[in-house]
């Protein structure tokens, strides 16, 4: 694609290059938030794992809350909830600001770069950030507890597959919110979708746990989180319940593809309008 210099002769502008360009425009951003970035990360994980895995167990608790294998069942569903978080609010909030009264978003969709591929490159910025939350998060879920974590990694192809694949559904969650939500109202969305999304997302338990309510147990297939607690445990602890790997990584690119479409179905007319 071509654009024109200060000299007024064209000069060559490939997409990759754009698309490249503006992921490091947002990268130099996280460098210099990268403080505030690993607290609003670690911050949630953190005290769960103190109080239920460490201050519980040492008080003689621990069987309240699950018994020995909690923090085992735990390590997997936390790194979801990481990711979730850290890939809505790396879109959501950003949108909500860049399409308020300033409008700053007409200056991201003036590079030589479909309107589309702007809101992909927003997605695929905001999966790097939650792979980098999920990867924060294990050493603490491995570390903190006071009793011992059974966990390995049981199949590269399969943790890579749902990391790289539940942070980009986190991220097309996040264009969705943020590109069909007022801004005014993404507050009031984390109240009612996220935390909820986040509780019965099988994050503090297996999906096969639920099979005494069998009603809740079909109605959480909806939940996105459901897939990624549930691939994580098939790759880094076998040993708990999980579903089939296949029907994992299925049911996350459906969650993507149809995320992703209403996102950017969103994203365009709010743009183009």
């Amino acid at each position: 694609m071509s654009s024109v210099a200060a000299t007024g002769r064209p000069v060559r502008v490939s997409y990759t290059s754009a698309f490249v360009g503006l992921m490091l425009r947002d990268l130099r951003v996280l460098r210099r938030e990268i403080g505030p970035f690993i607290v609003r990360i670690i911050m949630q994980p953190l005290l769960f794992l103190f109080v239920f895995t460490f201050l519980l167990p040492r008080i003689g608790q621990a069987q309240d809350v699950g018994g020995a294998d909690f923090a085992t069942v735990l390590l997997p569903g936390l790194m979801a909830v990481a990711i979730m978080f850290s890939g809505i609010a790396a879109v959501a909030l950003p949108l909500s600001q860049e399409f308020g009264i300033t409008r700053e978003i007409d200056d991201r969709v003036m590079c030589p770069l479909p309107v589309a591929a702007v809101a992909a490159e927003k997605v695929v910025f905001s999966a790097i950030q939650s792979i980098l939350a999920a990867l924060l998060v294990f050493p603490l879920a491995v570390w903190v507890p006071a009793t011992p974590v059974y966990a390995h990694v049981a199949s590269w192809p399969m943790l890579i597959a749902t990391l790289i694949l539940a942070s980009l559904v986190a991220g097309a969650l996040g264009l969705a919110i943020g590109a069909n939500v007022k801004p005014q109202q993404i507050g009031l969305v984390f109240s009612i979708v996220v935390v909820p999304i986040t509780f019965l997302g099988c994050v503090y338990y297996p999906w096969e746990a639920l099979n005494h309510i069998r009603w809740l147990q079909i109605g959480v297939l909806l939940n996105p989180i459901v897939y990624m607690s549930e691939g994580l445990r098939a790759a880094l602890t076998p040993g708990v319940p999980h579903m089939p790997s296949l029907l994992i990584l299925a049911a996350l690119v459906v969650s993507l593809a149809v995320l992703g479409g209403i996102g950017l179905r969103g994203f365009l007319g709010k743009v183009i309008s």
